[in-house]
């Protein structure tokens, strides 16, 4: 499968080197096989295939790829369900504030019995529409799958963050998991992502924004996926590039401890690079003024 030569073949291509070598993958060049042959290298090639599969299966990286996507998926499933759900309720209950309500509707609704229990329950009127026992039994169905995968995306999200503090405990440390297994899913691979220069990091997950900037000459993306950490979304917005450029450099370092068998990173160097953060800011701050 791997394409090299037996220990025997090696011993006779060194005798001969006149001798042609014929790659044990070449099907073309085997001799005519009989049909005990032919069954034994059908039950081979099944065998091996199941073998990659098996390896495959046990890579934390293609494992951490699914996690990420599924969550991902469930959880753009939730916000679409979830604000059907709240502009449905918001028809029956003109004076209720849906921005400031919007996390207790879908419990009023799956706790009630009625339209009239959700509007005592939010503490609204209710309009004088009638509403049909099927209508409001879609509408609790509804509610009930939106708790529902509410719950998923917590369990979901749980499983990401044992498997990335396993295999990603630097970055982990440093970034989060969650965010961690972002960029690694993201890259496709532990191995691939820590031999990404730190520029790329910062801007993995802005692929768009860095086309647009290559085909139209927009301005190029401050930063991807790394946005998500406190340090940089929380940051005034003239110190963000900044901040991010060095979350990123250090995140480099970080996943390639985590890959090569480095030392393991522990809070102090997290304490360290937060430093900086605090560094970056006083000095923008200065400059603003």
């Amino acid at each position: 499968m791997k394409g090299r030569m037996t220990t025997e073949a090696r011993t006779l291509s060194i005798r001969f080197p006149e001798a042609m070598v014929i790659p044990p993958t070449s099907v073309d060049s085997w001799p005519e096989l009989s049909s005990d042959e032919i069954t034994l290298l059908q039950e081979a090639t099944v065998k091996l295939a199941e073998q990659s599969v098996a390896d495959a299966a046990s890579n934390p990286d293609t494992r951490l790829e699914h996690l990420v996507q599924a969550t991902e998926e469930i959880r753009a499933s939730h916000n679409t369900l979830e604000s059907r759900l709240v502009e449905w309720v918001g028809i029956f209950l003109p004076s209720l504030d849906l921005d400031q309500n919007r996390n207790v509707i879908v419990n009023a609704v799956v706790n009630s019995s009625d339209l009239v229990g959700v509007s005592n329950h939010l503490g609204v009127t209710v309009a004088e529409v009638e509403m049909g026992h099927k209508e409001w039994s879609s509408l609790q169905s509804l509610a009930t799958s939106v708790t529902n995968l509410s719950g998923d995306v917590q369990r979901m999200e749980e499983s990401v963050r044992v498997l990335a503090n396993i295999h990603l405990p630097s970055l982990s440390l440093l970034l989060g998991p969650l965010l961690a297994a972002k960029l690694c899913s993201t890259a496709h691979g532990r191995a691939r992502l820590a031999r990404l220069p730190a520029g790329t990091i910062q801007v993995l997950g802005a692929e768009k924004s860095l086309f647009m900037h290559l085909r139209q000459g927009t301005d190029p993306p401050k930063h991807g996926h790394i946005f998500q950490h406190s340090w940089v979304c929380r940051s005034p917005k003239s110190t963000r590039g900044p901040i991010a450029r060095m979350l990123a450099s250090k995140a480099a370092i970080a996943v390639r401890s985590d890959h090569f068998g480095g030392e393991p990173w522990t809070s102090k160097q997290v304490a360290q690079v937060e430093q900086k953060v605090g560094e970056i800011r006083t000095r923008r701050k200065g400059v603003m003024k």
